[in-house]
């Protein structure tokens, strides 16, 4: 089963502009962030101009330099906050790299600790991020479909359609799909 695709042209172009904000409003040069981030200024000028996609291992980077979930930025650049959030109308995000598919299935809203993902990693794909955006984020995964080998902080874990994991991130972690089929996911993230 595929995920509708939303605007993701129009959902990048606000990513742009909001990375950009996020840095102005942390004083922050582009070379402050890209000491902060371990990115190049080039590619953050890049990616603030929205002139380039931001890879999910890029986004997890500035996710941990400006301190936030991946999925509160991507909420933050959604247009208009709801209780109820209509299929159409959740976000889906793309990495240009992996082709790794996100889509945010909790209404963005603030004072609530807890959200709700639907990831679709392609067979064959692989996405590392060297820490989590906020040290000890609780994460929830249930397979639904295809296998997933997780490593969280070195321990590997294999996820089949049906399996769930619970764990803590304070380190580094890694999603790969063997395939032959997608991975197909829900991750239930709880702030501390």
């Amino acid at each position: 089963m595929r995920m509708p695709v939303a605007d993701d042209r129009n959902l990048d172009d606000r990513l742009a502009a909001r990375l950009a904000a996020l840095r102005q409003d942390h004083g922050w040069s582009l070379d402050d962030l890209a000491r902060e981030s371990g990115i190049s200024r080039a590619t953050l000028s890049r990616l603030e101009r929205g002139e380039t996609s931001p890879t999910a291992a890029l986004l997890g980077r500035l996710c941990t330099a400006y301190g936030r979930t991946m999925s509160r930025l991507l909420a933050e650049v959604e247009t208009r906050p709801a209780d109820r959030l209509a299929a159409a109308d959740q976000p889906v995000w793309t990495d240009p790299e992996t082709g790794f598919r996100r889509r945010g299935l909790s209404p963005p809203a603030a004072g609530f600790q807890a959200e709700m993902i639907l990831g679709e990693l392609p067979a064959g794909a692989a996405i590392g991020y060297d820490a989590p955006p906020v040290a000890g984020l609780e994460h929830h995964l249930w397979m639904l479909e295809g296998a997933l080998e997780l490593a969280v902080e070195g321990r590997a874990h294999r996820l089949d359609a049906g399996d769930s994991l619970r764990y803590r991130l304070f380190g580094a972690t890694r999603f790969a799909c063997p395939g032959p089929a997608a991975a197909r996911y829900v991750l239930a993230i709880c702030r501390p």
